[in-house]
């Protein structure tokens, strides 16, 4: 069976490294907030190309504590809206509602599966006060016409980067360096995964970054002293260790990630498949290559009865969850066209060549 996601072999190439960090980090008796994450707040930072990281618990954590350090500085309030595309993954959503916010989703570019800009208008209500774009499977959004939009509506532009690590567009700019703040998961099946949860924040603003991390320990900058309402949410010395070792592959891996694309896109026909749309620029990290097909659910069994594994990004929109049954009713066409045909292939950077033919030969031998 080819895997969807192998993390054991990912991982395994770093072994020796992994087991020297654990032992760095046992030896220094420091767990919590100490060298490790210092150091990794810092390389992202710079990767990212913005002055403040701060790693969070996870990557719905990193968009809550935005949104909530907004609030605590008098940018929105509860009962404001925010823009999101509807097709996204339900935690741009969660972290909405968990502030007491209004999600807004919006239908996508059906070329890119991104947030529409064209209709960015039509969903602008009197409280919108935040645009979310998601790069969704690891393409960047069109930032370009989203921060256009942003600047000329007075909105606070936030990206999801959970899914869009290293992502660049045409002067080199990367995911997390277009927006006023930007969220990253290191769930491990990202392109940059720890060996278990851990996310980011990443920012221009000072003031927003002293905000998060005082928000994520508790609403306390002074041990013991708490002049905010905050949460616990922190990366761990371990984690960061991890992270630092592999974020020193990020761009090979997802430069590889790009050749197996290309392989796909040059390599699979068939009539009634729909390839994702790449310009073939480091724009696209491809978190994820996600085919879709009518018959969804017979080229998966297909597929799996050839020995491929295949996943579903994702099987039920947001609008279609118990989550929010209050919006089960509503109508989002093209969002629901994308959740009911995706089908996501094997693509991560340790796929063997002899795997990726298997896998093109075995989509093309489809009835």
């Amino acid at each position: 069976m080819i895997k969807f996601l192998d993390l054991q072999r990912i991982n395994q190439r770093h072994e020796a490294e992994f087991k020297e960090a654990l032992a760095g980090v046992l030896d220094s008796g420091w767990y919590i907030r100490g060298r490790q994450l210092s150091a990794f707040e810092s390389e992202f930072a710079k990767y990212c190309g913005v002055p403040h990281a701060i790693g969070t618990g996870n990557g719905l954590d990193a968009l809550i504590l935005i949104l909530k350090a907004w609030m605590q500085a008098g940018k929105i309030e509860a009962g404001d809206e925010v823009l999101v595309p509807a097709n996204t993954y339900i935690a741009s959503i969660l972290s909405i509602s968990a502030c007491g916010l209004v999600p807004v989703p919006v239908e996508p570019d059906p070329q890119t599966c991104n947030i529409d800009p064209g209709r960015l208008q039509a969903a602008m209500g009197r409280r919108t006060r935040v645009l979310m774009a998601v790069h969704l499977y690891g393409q960047l959004a069109d930032m370009k016409r989203l921060s256009a939009f942003a600047k000329e509506k007075g909105l606070l532009l936030l990206e999801d980067a959970a899914q869009a690590h290293g992502a660049r567009d045409a002067k080199g700019r990367r995911a997390g360096s277009f927006g006023d703040a930007a969220a990253f998961s290191f769930y491990p099946g990202k392109n940059l995964g720890a060996l278990g949860d851990g996310g980011a924040v990443v920012t221009p603003d000072a003031e927003l970054a002293r905000l998060v991390r005082a928000l994520g320990n508790y609403g306390s900058e002074k041990k013991y002293v708490h002049g905010m309402k905050g949460i616990n949410s922190r990366l761990d010395e371990l984690q960061a260790a991890f992270l630092r070792i592999k974020l020193r592959s990020l761009d090979a891996d997802n430069e590889r990630r790009r050749e197996i694309a290309r392989q796909y896109l040059e390599g699979i026909h068939h009539p009634e498949l729909q390839l994702p749309h790449w310009d073939g620029s480091s724009a696209h990290v491809f978190h994820l290559f996600v085919i879709r097909h009518p018959a969804r659910d017979k080229l998966a069994a297909h597929l799996r009865k050839k020995g491929v594994e295949t996943a579903i990004h994702y099987p039920l929109p947001p609008h279609r969850q118990g989550a929010y049954r209050e919006w089960n009713e509503r109508k989002f066409p093209l969002t629901e066209a994308i959740h009911r045909e995706v089908l996501s292939l094997p693509i991560h950077p340790l796929l063997q060549e002899e795997e990726i033919r298997f896998i093109i030969q075995s989509i093309n031998q489809f009835p």
